[in-house]
């Protein structure tokens, strides 16, 4: 029997040595759930998915982010993190009176084509950024610096509420950023439910920015006309922007025609003139008036403001009501846009959005 039984100090050290291993087995365990991980002289790390769905370990706590586009600004500002902006993209004075607080944040260089000498000298923790723009040549020159490029994109419809609360996650922000993706899918679920009482889509027309440039699949434009229930000509096409005829259009025969403006700046509007003029220019070329569009006054102008970015969804609320004016009889776009800038951007409801309607459909 004696040679069966441990010393009371074998059976000791046995103990400790399973304890050991049990808790070692759980930490392991407890570390593969987490998102959230250590990451070396007392920071942590989180694990995101950029606009290229990879895997990116973004280092916490972030203490400053140099912001490269105005649709990540507004969705930043959304969450009330305006304290941590370092520097801001070199156009951001084509939108002053929106982003009026942040007009006098240092300039780091173009959305497009940002100056990395100066991002590192602000030092910021993380860069925000376009999926494709700038190229990621800007990683290559800010990775010796020990500054992320992180590439969220804030203006496509089917991906900015997730965006939106992985930005959240990452500036701890969590709370505001789950309140205000939850709001967006309400206001878009709200408008595609309406249309199971739609018997057709009517053909739309979308015209970018450059005359005879057409959002096609890919692009934000083609994403907003889709939401607002319209079938977009140009939903065939290979690539988001495509080069088009007058011809092509007219040959298409849309019922509905919607073009956006770069930087119309109707935050800063008091009347429907700007957009108007600009809806009577596209209206009176060449041959258009054999256009259904055309002859039923059904061309409309929005501001880049609602276009695409985190308004695109006052921007699909505007389109909607217009391509079908009936069934959206009591959408108020308007309210809609009140609602986002005094409770997410606080600031006052101000401005003009869109062009006159003709149709007598949305106001």
């Amino acid at each position: 029997m004696q040679r069966l039984l441990l010393s009371s100090k074998g059976f000791y050290l046995v103990r400790i040595f399973l304890l050991g291993f049990l808790l070692s087995g759980l930490i392991i365990l407890n570390i593969s759930a987490l998102t959230m991980a250590w990451a070396g002289d007392g920071a942590k790390a989180i694990v995101i998915e950029d606009a290229f769905g990879r895997k990116i370990s973004v280092n916490m706590p972030v203490q400053g982010i140099v912001v490269l586009n105005s649709d990540a600004l507004e969705v930043l500002r959304s969450l009330g993190a305006q304290d941590l902006v370092k520097g801001v993209y070199s156009e951001i004075d084509k939108d002053g009176a929106f982003f009026q607080e942040f007009i006098d944040r240092p300039r780091v260089g173009s959305w497009k084509n940002a100056n990395a000498e100066l991002i590192a000298d602000l030092n910021p923790s993380i860069v925000i950024a376009y999926q494709n723009n700038p190229g990621t040549e800007l990683e290559k020159q800010l990775s010796p610096f020990g500054i992320q490029v992180l590439r969220l994109n804030f203006y496509k419809l089917g991906t900015i509420a997730k965006e939106i609360r992985t930005f959240s996650k990452i500036i701890g922000r969590e709370q505001q950023g789950e309140m205000f993706a939850a709001w967006y899918v309400k206001k878009l679920d709200a408008i595609q439910k309406r249309f199971d009482k739609a018997k057709e889509k009517p053909l739309v027309y979308v015209e970018s920015y450059s005359a005879f440039h057409t959002a096609g699949p890919g692009s934000g434009g083609h994403d907003m006309c889709v939401y607002a229930g319209g079938k977009n000509l140009a939903d065939e096409f290979k690539v988001p922007y495509s080069e088009i005829t007058s011809e092509w259009v007219i040959s298409k025969q849309p019922d509905v025609v919607f073009k956006t403006t770069a930087w119309g700046n109707g935050f800063e509007r008091k009347d429907r003139v700007f957009f108007n003029n600009v809806r009577n220019e596209l209206a009176a070329r060449v041959s258009w008036n054999l256009i259904p569009a055309v002859k039923k006054g059904r061309v409309h102008v929005l501001d880049s403001g609602i276009w695409t970015g985190p308004r695109a969804v006052i921007g699909v609320a505007h389109m909607a009501k217009c391509i079908y004016p009936r069934l959206f009889d009591d959408l108020d776009p308007e309210q809609i846009h009140k609602e986002y800038l005094e409770s997410f951007q606080r600031i006052p409801y101000q401005g003009v959005y869109i062009s006159e309607n003709l149709s007598g459909g949305a106001k």
